[in-house]
Formats: C-alpha cells, sequence, structure tokens
C-alpha cells in the first residue's frame, strides 16, 4: 500500500489533500495514526462524504517517507 504513494501520482499536506477531496480527485487518503486529530478529523468526515477510502497509517514520518519526503506527514492521497 505505501509503495503506491511512491510510485503514482499523489498530495501531500492536509491543504493539499482537501483540495483534491473538493476538486474530486482523490482516489484514496493516507492518515498517520499519530497526527493531530484536530487535523485529520476534518479529512476523514470530507472522505465518509465522498466515498473516498482511508487507510491508517502508523506514524507521521513513515508517511513522509512514504511520499520520497525528507519531513513527515499527516496526510497523503493518490490522485487521478
Amino acid at each position: 500500500m505505501l509503495s503506491e504513494l511512491k510510485n503514482n501520482p499523489k498530495v501531500v499536506g492536509a491543504k493539499q489533500v482537501r483540495r483534491s477531496l473538493k476538486e474530486g480527485g482523490a482516489l484514496r487518503v493516507f492518515i498517520a495514526g499519530d497526527a493531530d486529530p484536530q487535523l485529520t478529523d476534518p479529512i476523514r468526515a470530507m472522505c465518509r462524504e465522498r466515498g473516498v477510502p482511508v487507510e491508517e497509517i502508523p506514524s507521521m514520518r513513515e508517511l513522509g517517507q512514504a511520499c520520497g519526503i525528507a519531513v513527515s506527514a499527516a496526510v497523503a492521497a493518490l490522485v487521478r
């Protein structure tokens, strides 16, 4: 599942993921389990409303590495 993030089009970060969800471009959303719920809960709700599957990743560090960035990431999404 995390290998998909390395090899496919993606967006990283809450702002980009929210935009992708609003525009209908998000195919699957990945959320770090140790991310701030105030940040992730609204994104989870948007995913439920739009029928986009959510996968939880154990840590922000692991999600950032899977996205190929040098910093931690709270959320990311595979996009069209």
